[in-house]
């Protein structure tokens, strides 16, 4: 008598991996951003002309330098709600440095990147040496640097700092200007700012790190099952930092280009810029339990939100209005975000 042994069935078959998930969450974001180009193309003439296009970009760079330390965090499992805060201290510390301490501008900028990245360590230490709960730590962190900010400054803007300070925010490669019968210049290609590259060159080379490297995979692996990489051998506690650090430093260096462009450093500069970062991880396929995201979901997340909202001012809506829709689209996504979880 001979006994046959059913093979259970593939637990991939009639469900999507883990990679299939991310792919449809990908196209769905690139979907969504095509079908906003195409509507604000149509609803308005200036949309989709190379000035527009570059300011775009320009307004995007804020929202995607966010968003690729918020990616790096949410994907450990973790959350960081400081980001706006640290953002508009470090600019300060830099416009300081340079109006009060005389510093040459790329040190004082580079002090103000230095006081993100401290800022991110602190966030790290509290939640992996005193077990706060990452809302709880990075919530405290958006206090206390909003308030250094806003001491240090005796709630004033730093002005006067000079052209040499707007050079990082308002430079750009490849700029063309000619002299016009008039003899007034005459922009012919605005040329790509500074920023614009900044932002590509860090998403790119964040991008290969969680792709490419040990690291990357060991902060994937965090995200998934902690004790599991305990186990395996990840330092846990030195990959959870990292990704602190990492997100404190892109907020300080965001700081700087914005108060760069403003050649002004204003301490209220930041609020609510943490909810865009989280909302466009999330929009680009980032899950908030952890274990999942990409710096390219990341990036089709962030034009989303800079096309929506540049869009909607096109389009004459008010400031309050743009609030509730862009609030409406992080409830739809985070929900959508649920869904796929729980299937």
């Amino acid at each position: 008598m001979t006994m046959t042994v059913a093979t259970p069935p593939s637990p991939a078959r009639g469900r999507l991996t883990d990679r299939q998930k991310d792919i449809v969450q990908k196209f769905a974001a690139l979907g969504s951003l095509l079908v906003l180009i195409v509507v604000f193309s149509l609803t308005s003439n200036a949309f989709f002309t190379v000035n527009n296009g570059m300011t775009i970009a320009l307004q995007v760079t804020s929202i995607a330098l966010l968003g690729i330390g918020a990616t790096c965090v949410i994907i450990t499992g973790g959350i960081d709600l400081s980001v706006g805060s640290v953002l508009a201290l470090s600019g300060v510390v830099a416009a300081l440095a340079v109006k009060e301490l005389g510093l040459a501008v790329p040190f004082a900028m580079m002090l103000g990147i230095l006081t993100g990245a401290f800022c991110g360590l602190i966030n790290g230490i509290l939640v992996t040496r005193m077990r706060l709960p990452p809302f709880i730590a990075t919530l405290g962190m958006m206090l206390i640097a909003r308030g250094v900010a806003l001491q240090i400054t005796g709630a004033r803007a730093v002005s006067g700092l000079g052209e040499s300070f707007g050079v990082l925010g308002n430079g750009a490669l490849f700029r063309v200007v000619t002299l016009g019968d008039d003899g007034f210049p005459t922009v012919v290609f605005p040329g790509i700012p500074y920023p614009v590259i900044l932002m590509v060159v860090i998403a790119v080379a964040v991008s290969l790190m969680l792709n490419r490297s040990v690291l990357g995979r060991h902060i994937y692996a965090v995200g998934s099952n902690s004790e599991a990489a305990r186990l395996s051998g990840v330092n846990v506690a030195g990959v959870t930092r990292f990704t602190y650090v990492l997100s404190g430093t892109l907020a300080g260096l965001t700081g700087c280009v914005l108060m760069s462009r403003l050649v002004t450093a204003q301490p209220n500069e930041g609020v609510m810029y943490e909810l865009d970062a989280i909302a466009s991880a999330v929009i680009g396929g980032t899950s908030l339990i952890g274990g999942v995201g990409t710096m390219s979901g990341t990036f089709i997340g962030s034009f989303v939100i800079g096309i929506l909202r540049n869009g909607l001012n096109m389009n004459g809506v008010s400031a309050f209005t743009q609030q509730i829709i862009i609030g409406l689209v992080i409830l739809l996504t985070v929900w959508i975000d649920q869904l796929r979880n729980r299937r």
